[in-house]
């Protein structure tokens, strides 16, 4: 599992051990990492053209450091430096020592420890187009908002050579605690982060610029506190969740999911839900509606109920909402099922309908799960405010409705109303940004919740083999797929989770 940690836990656990450690020890810890990236990037170092964009913090500091080190393997290393006068003095005596230069960017005023080596006059363009590779060292973790224009001119000019691009700690302009772009932000081909990970690089939008994400210890663990802000789970951890049946296992206690989905205008939908719940590991299927004829030709197995819920037979848990439509009955519905004593998912259409005060008053589990602009009128925001701050949005779903919230979108997020860390998921594609995908992810998570996981766990584990899924049906190429292409993948995805277990 990756963990992620704020700017300013991070900055505590650096502040503990430094008190430890011999002064400047742990900034030439994180320059042998970053310059044994480079070496793995580049391939060959002697003879490689390095150039280094510095900024005026400790980020630019741990640049100029690594590239002494390439340059005392026979690298060309050319450091152009954003704000002379603060430079990083022992980091630039480094690399002056190793071989290495400096210049001015263009528009730069003044100078650290004496003069640059040469005026710029353009000529940071000149070296950038004949670079081999970037370090991207402008701003540290602790900036905020987009790039000025002098370091945008130079993030563009990196971008335009060809060279690969590696990112110091995280891509320059980007927020290392929300995610957030406000504005120009380097694109990094990799990043290289210290120590520990940091929410922004596991959540778009910053995460689709961070490229080949590398994290290099320090020494930091024992100073982070056990529980991180942000965590990423992976296939081992995926596979220790998988409702798995015993030997003893018969349908009823691998899990009944009841569906409340489609309409006579979203039949559809029904289908889609119902698809995602086999396959995700259910004993048997529940489906109410008006859809059932168009679910039991796909889905024989399906135990079919025209309704209400209530009067369906006994489940583990609901799912309801999708393509359920906003009439009368579509209301009864979801009374119904909030009012049931088993985990609820949510989704869709049941997300207009919803009575904040009824969902936090449950008993049970409830699962949420929103994409941008239902979570926009959920909070009674703008969408564009929920898109550029997913961190912030997800967590305040889960706090207001006292409910389990997973966010959909380019970056998956899961909150729980406890306040515990926040899950960004890993997998998917852009290919999943497709109708009815919704509905299988909302299959799949309601019958992980009818096999008695936890909500957090039930939405994580579910978003995580669905855009594995989703991967798996575009293709190593990546190409069009459809939601049942995507159902379709499901069982490969899970066989492809459970064998690391």
């Amino acid at each position: 599992m990756r963990t992620a940690y704020s700017v300013e836990t991070v900055r505590g656990a650096e502040r503990e051990l430094m008190a430890r450690l011999p002064e400047g020890a742990l900034m030439q810890r994180a320059a042998a990492g970053l310059a044994a990236a480079c070496a793995d990037l580049l391939g060959r170092v002697y003879g490689a053209r390095v150039v280094l964009l510095v900024g005026s913090g400790d980020n630019g500091g741990d640049a100029l450091y690594a590239g002494a080190r390439l340059a005392r393997r026979g690298a060309g290393v050319t450091a152009v430096l954003l704000a002379p006068d603060r430079t990083h003095p022992g980091g630039l005596a480094a690399l002056r020592a190793a071989g290495g230069r400096a210049l001015p960017a263009a528009g730069a005023d003044g100078s650290a420890g004496g003069e640059a080596d040469g005026s710029a006059g353009g000529e940071d363009e000149r070296v950038l187009a004949r670079a081999d590779l970037v370090l991207d060292g402008i701003v540290g973790i602790g900036g905020r908002g987009g790039l000025r224009p002098g370091a945008a001119r130079l993030a563009d000019a990196a971008r335009a050579s060809g060279a690969a691009v590696l990112a110091v700690d995280l891509p320059s302009g980007v927020d290392a605690d929300s995610g957030q772009v406000d504005g120009p932000a380097v694109l990094a081909d990799a990043t290289v982060t210290f120590g520990a990970y940091k929410p922004g690089l596991l959540i778009d939008p910053a995460a689709t610029r961070t490229g080949a994400l590398r994290l290099v210890g320090i020494g930091l663990d024992p100073f982070l506190p056990d529980a991180p802000d942000v965590e990423a789970l992976q296939h081992a951890d995926v596979a220790r969740m998988l409702p798995v049946p015993t030997a003893e296992s018969d349908k009823y206690r691998r899990g009944v999911i009841g569906v409340v989905a489609g309409s006579a205008r979203y039949p559809g939908a029904a289908v889609l839900a119902v698809s995602g719940a086999l396959r995700g590991g259910a004993g048997a299927v529940r489906y109410v509606g008006p859809a059932a004829d168009a679910v039991i030709a796909r889905f024989p197995e399906t135990l079919v109920h025209a309704g209400p819920p209530a009067k369906a037979g006994r489940v583990q848990a609901w799912i309801v909402g999708p393509g359920l439509g906003d009439g009368q009955d579509a209301r009864q519905s979801l009374d119904e099922v909030i009012a049931s004593d088993v985990p609820v998912l949510v989704d869709a259409d049941g997300l207009r309908l919803l009575d904040r005060e009824r969902v936090r008053a449950r008993r049970a589990a409830t699962l949420l799960t929103p994409h941008a602009g239902e979570a926009a009128a959920l909070l009674g925001v703008a969408r564009e405010e929920v898109e550029a701050g997913r961190l912030a949005a997800v967590r305040r779903l889960a706090s207001r409705y006292g409910a389990t919230a997973l966010l959909k979108g380019s970056t998956t997020l899961v909150a729980d109303p406890t306040g515990g860390p926040v899950r960004a998921n890993p997998t998917g594609t852009g290919w999943l940004a497709t109708a009815g995908s919704g509905d299988v992810l909302s299959g799949i998570a309601g019958a992980f919740l009818a096999s008695g996981l936890g909500a957090r766990d039930a939405a994580s584990a579910a978003a995580y083999v669905h855009g594995l899924a989703g991967r798996l049906a575009a293709g190593r190429d990546g190409g069009p797929v459809g939601a049942s292409d995507v159902a379709a993948s499901l069982v490969t995805a899970w066989r492809d989770i459970a064998a690391t277990a």
